[in-house]
């Protein structure tokens, strides 16, 4: 039997024969199977974190996973390279199933040079990206690592480069997740910014461009790392992290229900379940959750979860942008898009970061073959100079350039509060909505009324003997006249209004009529939509 070399992996020896060679084979494969050392992984799991191999287990079906290029090693030379030349060269490609479906995977194994990525690891990472564009299948990365590694040069620099081309390729055509399971720094952190959604971890993973070292060199400000790019971070505030988690086998987890919610690719439609959530249900509950009066605010997540099956949703971005929800649940099996505005958090309105985020959500599911529901209840746009400063105008026409341009079914709901130009960017019929509904307690209007009222009868108030009595009897007049609950369907704005209690039936028919919907865009490159 041939026995390996213990610091190269190289054989010592010619095996005598074809059994003897299988035997070198075993061996070799356990060698890479087992990691640089002991040691190595020890010093993982005390960081709390699972080796790389320990992720793709929990993230495929069992004994599911087929790795590609286990036997890949570097051809570098200099710093001392050669002498160490492990197996995978510190990242391991592959695929395998998620609940019966093919999901093709990398995931950086930082206890070979710290998961960095050399011109070995770029090539293998660039072919299975390759192969799941080809197959059609989701990709899933699971990121941990120290960025190019140094020693390689600016071949390691190509290499990301190499990634950057094909996430681009892929956008819109298979569902790219990454996962942030330890640092990501630097050129590495546009990868992830490039795919559909990310996961990070608590504590163990953080994303920057440039570090707290660099940063308090040039700035002088101090932070950590965790402060600086951690999972709370991007997930509240900067809204690079779209899911984060308190540890990696319930963020692993998630992706995977994330997965059973998204087709393999664009060419096919998101998974149908069977539903044992009867399809005409009422939910006599929902005329109790939203108060008439549009001052009085409600939780609209309690909404969302009396409407869809089970009351089971997955919610997008749920901590940053918080007046806007976007979610992914099922309508009797049928996978649908959620965009709603929550009352709770700023009264609903519109501003910058709740364009931003319902824009992108619109876009992936028009990608993805998901029909989008919108649960309106807004009373407009964000006023003040910092967003008129900050863009509201190009940032709000994301928006609505997201939704005039999405070709899957669309379904809008107004529940309460459909003010000015935020009524109409929140997918009105007039921008190419299907189907539009409404409760009765529905108020579509230019503005509130008290804000019209003082517009349009400024002089009769002003001239008033009791000014106080004469702005409530014309807020009144103009309630009475423009913005009764039927206004808007006696012009044919509103395709009907319904019990909110039946919103259910109404939603799951509509969606059963749209089912075969097929729109065309006009013949372009690409479009050009608002930065």
């Amino acid at each position: 039997m041939t026995v390996l070399e213990e610091t190269t992996g190289e054989p010592t020896g010619e095996p005598a024969d074809a059994r003897g060679r299988v035997a070198e084979l075993h061996e070799i494969r356990a060698q890479a199977l087992a990691g640089p050392s002991e040691k190595a992984t020890e010093a993982q799991h005390a960081k709390g974190k699972l080796t790389a191999r320990e992720r793709i287990e929990l993230l495929v079906d069992p004994g599911s996973f087929q790795e590609v290029e286990q036997l890949r090693r570097h051809r570098a030379t200099g710093f001392g390279l050669e002498a160490k030349k492990p197996y995978t060269d510190g990242v391991i490609t592959g695929w395998g199933t998620v609940e019966g479906r093919t999901v093709f995977v990398y995931a950086h194994d930082f206890r070979i040079f710290g998961g960095a990525l050399g011109e070995a690891h770029a090539t293998k990472i660039h072919k299975i990206m390759d192969m799941a564009i080809a197959a059609g299948a989701p990709l899933v990365s699971l990121n941990d690592g120290a960025g190019a590694r140094i020693q390689e040069g600016v071949s390691a620099l190509a290499g990301y480069g190499g990634i950057f081309q094909r996430n681009t390729k892929a956008s819109g055509v298979i569902p790219q997740i990454s996962v942030m399971l330890g640092p990501c720094a630097g050129g590495a952190a546009y990868s992830p910014a490039l795919t559909d959604f990310v996961f990070m971890v608590r504590d163990t993973s953080q994303m920057f461009i440039t570090g707290p070292d660099v940063v308090k060199a040039v700035t002088g400000e101090e932070i950590t790392q965790n402060g600086l790019g951690g999972a709370d971070v991007h997930a509240e505030t900067s809204g690079v992290c779209h899911f984060a988690y308190d540890d990696e086998e319930t963020c692993i987890a998630e992706v995977r229900y994330l997965l059973s919610l998204l087709p393999q690719n664009n060419r096919e439609n998101p998974p149908r379940t069977e539903c044992s959530d009867p399809a005409d249900r009422r939910s006599e509950v929902l005329l109790d959750l939203v108060p008439a009066d549009g001052n009085r605010p409600y939780d609209m997540t309690k909404v969302i979860e009396e409407i869809v099956d089970d009351g089971e949703y997955l919610e997008v971005h749920e901590r940053w942008a918080r007046n806007i929800i976007c979610a992914l649940a099922r309508l009797d099996g049928q996978v649908v898009g959620i965009i709603a505005n929550q009352p709770q958090v700023l009264a609903g309105v519109l501003d910058i970061e709740a364009s931003e985020k319902a824009a992108r959500f619109v876009q992936m599911c028009d990608a993805f073959n998901v029909p989008i529901m919108t649960l309106l209840d807004v009373p407009g746009f964000l006023p003040g100079v910092d967003q008129e400063h900050g863009g509201i105008i190009r940032h709000g026409a994301k928006l609505l350039y997201a939704y005039c341009n999405a070709t899957v079914p669309r379904i809008s709901l107004i529940l309460r509060k459909a003010y000015g130009g935020a009524y109409i960017v929140m997918d009105s019929q007039s921008i190419g909505a299907d189907l539009t509904y409404a409760w009765p307690t529905n108020e579509i209007a230019v503005m509130g009324a008290e804000g019209a009222a003082n517009v349009i009868f400024r002089r009769q108030i002003a001239g008033a003997e009791d000014p106080d009595a004469m702005r409530a009897r014309m807020v009144k007049e103009y309630k009475s006249e423009l913005m009764h609950p039927y206004y808007a369907a006696e012009r044919g704005l509103v395709d009907d209004v319904i019990d909110p209690a039946e919103t259910r039936e109404v939603l799951i028919k509509s969606l059963a009529m749209l089912a075969s919907k097929h729109a065309d865009l006009p013949s372009r490159k690409h479009g050009n939509p608002p930065q």
